[in-house]
């Protein structure tokens, strides 16, 4: 088991609905502004635009459904840390903007890859019991 204590399995369900629930409503952002999104993946060089707006807030509501829940926590984590790594770098390269873009993009680069150690921690995790899931993984 993840904790041994019914104060620590609270704080663990607390964790993981905090985490996994703003993760799944940015997913569900996506999906409100697909068009605009898709403008400025397109604007930095991201292929099918609005195909990849649309996978990733699929991706970030199933992983953070998941994460939240306890379904799938191995594969749900897994995805998330690998999306937000692969975003941070991609979306948000703070080094190669323009001087007044610069911190826009370094506080995006930062929020994806603090949410991504967050997820690695839960992924660490995934193979033991959590307390309070449902329960249904794939390893």
């Amino acid at each position: 088991m993840v904790v041994e204590s019914a104060a620590g399995e609270a704080v663990f369900l607390v964790a993981r609905l905090l985490f996994g629930g703003v993760l799944a409503f940015m997913g569900i952002n996506h999906f409100s502004g697909v068009e605009g999104m898709a403008g400025y993946a397109e604007m930095k060089g991201i292929p099918a635009p609005r195909f990849s707006v649309i996978a990733s807030g699929v991706t970030l509501v199933l992983g953070g459904v998941g994460v939240a829940l306890g379904v799938a926590p191995v594969l749900a984590a897994g995805a998330l840390a690998t999306f937000l790594l692969v975003s941070a770098v991609t979306m948000h390269d703070f080094w190669a903007v323009p001087e007044d873009q610069t911190q826009d993009e370094m506080t995006g680069f930062l929020k994806n890859v603090a949410l991504a150690g967050g997820a690695l921690g839960f992924l660490a995790l995934g193979g033991q019991a959590w307390p309070y899931a449902v329960g249904v993984g794939l390893f």
